[in-house]
């Protein structure tokens, strides 16, 4: 209990009504290096990451009133002992802080300008157009959901909004259980390219329901 609560201190809490201070592409180059560069080979991509962060604004439950420590060490891929796998304590504060600036420059856009809100994805040339692979993107989102199993499950169980994950589910879940079909369309980049972007507007329409359902909750 002592180590758990030494993390609670270690770490800022989440406060959306700070200042937003988005992350310069520098920046997030230099997170998604620090990242890459740790020994654990749990730890995500700046991609993996921002699909991870995404989701855990769209939960059931708000990432607000979550303690940090429950969720930020699931980016490098847990907390060990002398600030294990950073090479300080010191280093781990400072990613942590990036982690925390990212997540509330999400929620700015998702709350201010919906329609302008990107994802970090992959994205390649393919014929002259460009076509889109969030792969990494989703398997971020999925770890996140899986978090909080109940609140999420109820999500997916529901018809409606079981529908608008699954882009996101097929891409990012276990391939395990696939069908032939399933699998010969993950193997397609135009496919990829079109679950991609389903992916992305499953998110609008995630944020626009939980705003709808908070509004009615507030009438």
């Amino acid at each position: 209990m002592t180590h758990s609560r030494k993390h609670d201190v270690d770490y800022p809490q989440y406060d959306p009504s700070l200042p937003d201070r988005p992350l310069s592409d520098e920046e997030l180059s230099k997170l998604d290096q620090a990242l890459l560069a740790l020994p654990a080979d749990e730890a995500m991509n700046v991609e993996a990451l921002d699909g991870y962060l995404t989701a855990l604004l769209l939960a059931p439950t708000p990432v607000s009133t979550l303690p940090t420590a429950r969720w930020l060490p699931v980016v490098w891929g847990g907390d060990g002992e002398e600030g294990k796998p950073f090479p300080s304590n010191r280093k781990r504060k400072d990613t942590a802080v990036l982690v925390l600036r990212h997540l509330h420059n999400i929620a700015t856009r998702l709350k201010e300008t919906p329609d302008d809100w990107e994802p970090v994805v992959s994205v390649a040339e393919v014929k002259g157009r460009e076509v889109v692979d969030a792969e990494d993107w989703c398997i971020g989102f999925l770890q996140a959901t899986a978090l909080d199993p109940e609140g999420w499950g109820a999500l997916f169980d529901d018809p409606d909004i079981g529908a608008v994950l699954a882009p996101i589910v097929l891409l990012g879940g276990d391939e395990e259980g696939l069908s032939d079909a399933e699998r010969a369309r993950l193997q397609d980049p135009e496919a990829r390219d079109e679950l991609s972007r389903a992916a992305v507007e499953s998110v609008l329409a995630l944020w626009e329901a939980r705003h709808a359902a908070d509004e009615g909750e507030e009438a």
